[in-house]
């Protein structure tokens, strides 16, 4: 059965580069800006750049939240959280005062290198590997140490180390991606990723 993959627009991402690297996997996405579109998806991705609480009221504006728990804590659909949509997926953020998605149980904290004393520059904004720390089907067929273009200034901290999936350096070891049963989240930029970000793509769509 084909796959209706839906990218979540919520207005917080530029949208085309996601579809375009799924496109050359062969996969023609979805992309919904209308909550009943959601709701027939099979797989779902949550793309965004931009601030936390904006995120979380554009998703809640939309009418995007019930459906999306419906889906993800329901009818157990994997979800891939992007950058902000990782960071939504927690239950709340450093960066505001509204409450996330909390589908992790994990916050999303700011870098705090107060302690270093050299002292890396905020956002953390480049290339940089990622270490998988348990077995999973989005790593499968890459390199130990695969490279990805982050760009982000707060990250996921796991109440639960069970919850992480790779860590990344920058000044400070922090969690780089996440995943419980069929939620997932990456901090960092799969379709800016070259080469890295398509094979994840590839096991996102083709193993869950």
């Amino acid at each position: 059965m084909q796959k209706a993959i839906t990218i979540i627009d919520y207005g917080m991402a530029n949208l085309g580069s996601i579809a375009n690297m799924l496109k050359k996997l062969g996969v023609q996405p979805v992309i919904g800006a209308d909550p009943a579109v959601a709701g027939r998806a099979t797989k779902l991705i949550l793309p965004g750049i931009g601030a936390f609480d904006h995120g979380m009221q554009r998703l809640r504006e939309r009418g995007f939240v019930d459906v999306l728990n419906a889906k993800v804590l329901e009818e157990k659909v994997p979800v891939l959280g992007i950058c902000l949509g990782a960071q939504l997926i927690t239950a709340s953020s450093e960066e505001g005062i509204l409450p996330g998605l909390g589908w992790l149980n994990a916050c999303t904290v700011r870098f705090d290198f107060s302690r270093l004393n050299a002292r890396p520059k905020i956002p953390h904004m480049g290339w940089n590997t990622v270490r998988v720390l348990k077995q999973s089907p989005l790593y499968e067929g890459m390199p130990a140490e695969s490279r990805f273009y982050f760009v982000h200034s707060y990250h996921i901290a796991c109440n639960d180390p069970a919850d992480r999936l790779t860590e990344t350096t920058y000044g400070m070891p922090f969690t780089s991606s996440v995943q419980r049963d069929n939620i997932l989240g990456a901090q960092f930029h799969p379709e800016k990723s070259h080469r890295f970000g398509l094979q994840l793509l590839r096991n996102f769509v083709e193993r869950f």
